[in-house]
């Protein structure tokens, strides 16, 4: 995609700072960070979301992803991050171009947002696996 900032950071057409590079995916230090060493994974190539993805291409993407999470572990000694990515407009994507962040969490860091919980939605779990026609309800206390 001709305009897409991913794309050209994946063709080395733009700034960044880049971590680690595989053949098809690329790892660069985030320009508006949420915390130090807050990172982005992409494809080099324009995916929209993980939708459009090919599965080979994700493959490569999670193994960058876990080769960048390693390394700051054994490196800078960090034990706590997030795995973010949003897919599709309505998930909050802002950049329509496959992403995943790696978001460093440090103790007090101020970044304390929690996702609002649903537990009463278990109930709708057996009719939600129904609808699929796969799954299965697995009960250990009932063996």
């Amino acid at each position: 995609m001709k305009d897409c900032i991913f794309c050209k950071i994946g063709k080395h057409e733009a700034r960044s700072w880049i971590v680690a590079e595989s053949e098809n995916a690329i790892a660069i230090l985030d320009i508006h960070p949420m915390n130090r060493w807050h990172t982005l994974v992409i494809p080099k190539a324009h995916y929209e979301n993980i939708f459009d993805t090919p599965t080979a291409i994700l493959h490569e993407l999670m193994s960058l992803l876990k080769h960048v999470v390693d390394l700051y572990n054994r490196k800078l000694g960090i034990e706590a991050v997030q795995i973010v990515s949003s897919n599709g407009r309505t998930a909050q994507q802002e950049v329509l171009h496959a992403h995943w962040h790696i978001a460093p969490r440090y103790p007090n860091d101020g970044q304390d947002v929690e996702w609002a919980l649903h537990p009463e939605l278990t109930s709708d779990y057996h009719s939600m696996l129904e609808q699929l026609r796969v799954g299965q309800f697995i009960d250990p206390s009932k063996t």
